[in-house]
């Protein structure tokens, strides 16, 4: 069965740094571009990044490019977002799914919580 869990939220102050985590399970991972998403309450779930089967290529919404990196490890079957500078809008719950183009698996994890208060 399709299986992701999240990791690595947390609170952080404006300009600090997470790193996340996503162990995937129940699919052929090296098959699969992989995506990070986020949501908040009330919005619908945002695409934030994307990587290829291969992890060769990468991209970004405009908010994010330049201080968030996708990256993924097909032995461990992992896929990572390591987050600097951040603002108070990139509080929301993440998730990861696979997808290139806003495809995903219908299940879900539970999302890892990031919030930037001061």
């Amino acid at each position: 069965q399709v299986q992701f869990v999240e990791s690595g939220g947390g609170l952080v102050q404006p300009g600090g740094s997470l790193r996340l985590s996503c162990a995937a399970f129940g699919f052929t991972f090296s098959d699969y571009a992989m995506s990070w998403y986020r949501q908040t309450p009330g919005k619908k779930r945002e695409w934030v990044a994307a990587a290829t089967n291969d992890g060769a290529g990468t991209k970004y919404v405009d908010s994010v490019k330049g201080r968030f990196t996708i990256s993924r490890d097909n032995v461990k079957n992992m896929v990572y977002l390591q987050m600097h500078s951040l603002k108070f809008e990139d509080t929301a719950l993440y998730y990861c799914n696979v997808g290139w183009n806003g495809e995903s698996f219908d299940n879900w994890g539970q999302g890892t919580q990031v919030t930037v208060s001061s």
